[in-house]
C-alpha cells in the first residue's frame, strides 16, 4: 500500500484523484504549509479503524482533563455530582 502526500491547495484540485486513490487502497494525506493535517482511506478501512479511533479519541480528551487537574486541582468536581450527571445522561446505573 502506497502513501501519497498532497498540498491542501492542490488537493481542490484533485480530489477525485484523491478519492479514487483511497478507494484503490493507497492513503493519502494532506498538508497545509508542509504539515499533514487530515488522511484520507477507504470506507472500508475507517468501518475497521471506528472502535479504535473513538477509545484514541476519548484517551486523548482523558488527558487534557487529567493535565488541567493537575495544573489546578480545583476544577476537579466531586464524585457525587459526576454521577449524578452520569445517571440523568443514563450511563450510569444507580
Amino acid at each position: 500500500m502506497a502513501t501519497k502526500t498532497v498540498s491542501s491547495e492542490n488537493a481542490r484540485s484533485q480530489w477525485r484523484e484523491i478519492i479514487e486513490s483511497a478507494i484503490a487502497g493507497n492513503d493519502v494525506v494532506i498538508e497545509r504549509y508542509g504539515k499533514p493535517i487530515v488522511a484520507v482511506i477507504s470506507y472500508e478501512d475507517f468501518l475497521e479503524l471506528e472502535e479504535i479511533l473513538e477509545e484514541m479519541r476519548e484517551a486523548r480528551e482523558a488527558q487534557i482533563v487529567l493535565d488541567e487537574w493537575q495544573r489546578d486541582a480545583a476544577t476537579a468536581r466531586p464524585w457525587e455530582e459526576v454521577k449524578s450527571d452520569l445517571i440523568a445522561d443514563g450511563l450510569l446505573d444507580e
